[in-house]
């Protein structure tokens, strides 16, 4: 029996096939570009790099989603929905900049998302409550349509570019070796051009350590509300 066993051959193993691609649906493609996008940002996402990572081809992919914006969109889709809705307030001022504020901080938590959004009308249709709230706002407080929906673009621009400031100042800061160039360039020698921030830039940092974006808001708010009340009255 030992002798058998010596001179038993071994059990050939079969080479798996090429054959077809495994089968994916949408959801494990969408969760798979939200966590591209989590980790490396919207630069790294392509069809075929989520095709490589699902385990598919480019060209299955598309029998799911219709193309990047596609797939960008359903990434989107829902995210609105993790933060539950604060309570507003019923003043329509207030309610204004609690909507927000709301907004940025829940963007604050979704950095991928606010790069997402940079790159034009794409959008979580679950997250169009607080566009509609901050121009119905708007309304309540005395402006026109138009003047509300301007109103909403103004505070989303002072919204957006404050995350992009953060999120690139994080970046920066993660790198010890980087130079920092505002404000160390400017000197004594800038005072006649630059006659101000020279004088301020050695106390920059301290200026701007506690920048509190509730209260820049809520003066950018009284700002475009003002408008509500300059507004000439027609005669009656």
């Amino acid at each position: 029996m030992a002798e058998e066993a010596e001179g038993a051959e071994e059990p050939v193993k079969k080479k798996r096939g090429v054959g077809r691609p495994r089968r994916v649906d949408t959801e494990t493609i969408v969760a798979t570009a939200r966590r591209i996008l989590t980790e490396e940002g919207v630069a790294a996402l392509s069809m075929r790099r989520v095709a490589k990572e699902v385990g598919t081809t480019p060209m299955a992919l598309y029998h799911h989603v219709r193309d990047k914006d596609d797939l960008l969109m359903l990434t989107l889709s829902g995210t609105a929905a993790t933060t539950p809705r604060p309570e507003l307030p019923a003043e329509p001022r207030e309610r204004l900049l609690a909507v927000s504020l709301h907004m940025h901080d829940t963007l604050a938590r979704l950095p991928w998302v606010v790069e997402v959004l940079g790159l034009g009308d794409l959008t979580d249709k679950g997250a169009l409550w607080m566009v509609e709230e901050i121009v119905g706002a708007g309304i309540d407080c005395g402006l026109t349509p138009a003047d509300a929906v301007r109103a909403y673009r103004t505070i989303w621009h002072c919204v957006y570019g404050d995350l992009v400031f953060r999120q690139a100042m994080r970046r920066r800061a993660e790198d010890p070796d980087r130079k920092r160039y505002f404000p160390d360039m400017l000197t004594e020698a800038d005072a006649d051009e630059l006659p101000h921030l020279a004088a301020l830039a050695g106390r920059w940092d301290e200026l701007t350590e506690d920048y509190d974006v509730a209260h820049q808001l809520g003066a950018v708010v009284d700002g475009l509300l003002g408008r509500a009340e300059r507004a000439p009255t027609s005669p009656g």
